[in-house]
């Protein structure tokens, strides 16, 4: 509902206006860890490849490479002309250096370079091979390695060596299409096209974090695209006249983690999570298709795993919703109910403004588990400057609300959020050795029927000794302004490169 409070002003045509729900945290390319913070720098910094929202992996600033034949290295060879936006030339010896940088100690990174894809890849290091080519070392064979790389942020050599830590996190110097112009904390980030491809020459990112502020903003002509529509908001949009709601079925896997790190079991409920007996039982305790109605408007199966589907294990079934079963398996894992009904105490940690719904599915949720005598304390943080420090840390939980960027390519590139006990994105601290032994022999199968045999083992390991309570798959609702047209994509990739003035 468009409010009397906001006055009209809407953009000139050579501008684009998003409303966002969460602000950057950094810039810093090796430091980015949230899928809302990459979209932004996906903007100002390059890639060698990039996955298409089809599942392509085409190329970016590369335009060709090659796998060694025992897939422990990837050649990329660099389009020439690539030039950052100091002028300076980007070469293999750059492409080389964004890698090695990400990687360096000294520098403890927790971003999705260091924390997802070096850990997924085992990556031993990058070396300019000439001006033009760089190759790719990696500790272990991967069939998805190819798309991990595609994900690491290029940058000048010369600019970054110069810059300390605190300067890269807040002035990029850009390889990309776009570079930053400003970055008015908790307000908005504005961008400048600097090269191709680019439809519009300037996009701002407004941070507007309640749902209600960015419909009415969105109605009002004041911003052209807006991220994270509130379910309830849906009809007030599409009955406006000015913008309309386009929902994709997204890939986002949405759980709640259970911390398993030795420092939480010294409480009553930190330590009852350590037992899978208790971590099965909780499963039982959650209505999540009930909250997919009545919180988030949409139908939903519940996850079975952490694998979109299609391509997760067909012969798992998800954990119906079932009260009584839980109370009877806590009864048998050793944690009656006492005689004010609570069996123990624990708190949640969760984002508030992140996710879809996310602080009332997190009350929900609390409030579940509270009916079968898990008494939970729901503690609700803001996202950027709270939240995401805890959960780089692996410092959330013991129970805690997140969701994990997924895709529908790959079942691998799902599991590698846990591809070793120590990965950046395992942040539960699970260290079930009968999953993670499981990589070896993936990279090992001789075909794809035989390492589909064992992603589905896998799986079952990860259904039955489970380190995360098991949610769905989170829908995305965009406002998108009749003034431009914009497709979404279903991986959450918000990019702008091809968004254009509707006429």
């Amino acid at each position: 509902m468009a409010s009397a409070s906001i006055a009209s002003a809407a953009p000139p045509d050579d501008t684009l206006v998003l409303g966002i729900s969460a602000d950057a945290t950094t810039f810093d390319p090796a430091a980015i860890s949230s899928r809302d913070n990459s979209n932004i720098a996906k903007h100002i910094f390059g890639t060698l490849y990039e996955v298409s929202a089809t599942g392509e992996i085409v190329p970016q600033m590369a335009e060709s490479y090659k796998e060694a034949p025992d897939g422990l290295s990837y050649t990329y060879k660099l389009k020439p002309g690539l030039t950052c936006e100091d002028g300076e030339a980007f070469t293999a010896e750059d492409a080389a250096y964004s890698f090695n940088r990400a990687a360096d100690p000294a520098n403890k990174f927790t971003g999705n370079t260091p924390g997802f894809v070096y850990s997924s890849i085992a990556f031993k290091g990058a070396e300019a091979v000439s001006d033009l080519e760089v190759k790719v070392k990696l500790g272990q064979k991967n069939p998805v390695s190819f798309g991990l790389i595609a994900e690491v942020f290029m940058h000048c050599k010369d600019s970054y060596e110069k810059m300390s830590l605190q300067d890269a996190a807040t002035k990029p110097v850009a390889s990309g299409s776009y570079r930053l112009v400003s970055w008015d904390r908790g307000s908005k980030i504005v961008l400048e096209k600097r090269q191709e491809p680019a439809t519009f020459k300037t996009i701002v990112w407004r941070v507007i974090p309640e749902a209600s502020t960015r419909t009415a903003e969105l109605i009002a002509g004041n911003v052209d695209i807006i991220t994270n529509v509130a379910p309830d908001q849906i009809g007030t949009i599409n009955k406006s006249g000015v913008a309309e709601v386009k929902g994709v079925a997204g890939t986002r896997r949405m759980y709640v983690g259970f911390n398993l790190r030795g420092d939480f079991a010294k409480t009553p409920g930190g330590a009852a999570i350590q037992k899978t007996d208790v971590r099965k039982a909780l499963q039982y305790a959650i209505d999540v298709p009930a909250i997919c109605k009545q919180l988030l408007n949409f139908e939903c199966t519940r996850a079975t795993g952490l694998v979109n589907p299609p391509n997760a294990n067909p012969a798992l079934k998800p954990y119906p919703y079932d009260p009584d079963q839980a109370e009877k398996l806590l009864d048998a894992a050793g944690y009656p109910r006492g005689a004010d009904g609570t069996r123990f105490t624990i708190k949640m940690q969760a984002p508030r403004g992140r996710y879809l719904n996310d602080a009332n599915v997190a009350l929900a949720i609390g409030q579940y588990l509270s009916d079968v005598g898990v008494k939970t304390d729901v503690e609700l943080l803001e996202w950027s400057s709270v939240y995401v420090p805890l959960i780089s840390k692996h410092d959330a939980g013991p129970l805690f609300f997140l969701g994990s960027g997924g895709a529908t390519w790959s079942a691998l590139y799902d599991m590698t959020d846990l591809s070793t006990p120590d990965a950046g994105t395992n942040y539960t601290s699970w260290s079930n050795p009968a999953w993670f032994d499981g990589w070896a022999k993936i990279a090992a199968a001789g075909s794809a029927a035989d390492q589909r045999k064992i992603i589905d083992q896998m799986l079952d390991v990860f259904y039955n000794d489970p380190p995360w309570l098991m949610l769905y798959f989170q829908p995305d609702f965009y406002g998108v302004s009749k003034r431009v047209a914009f497709a979404p994509r279903r991986d959450e990739k918000v990019y702008l490169f091809d968004a254009k003035l509707n006429k």
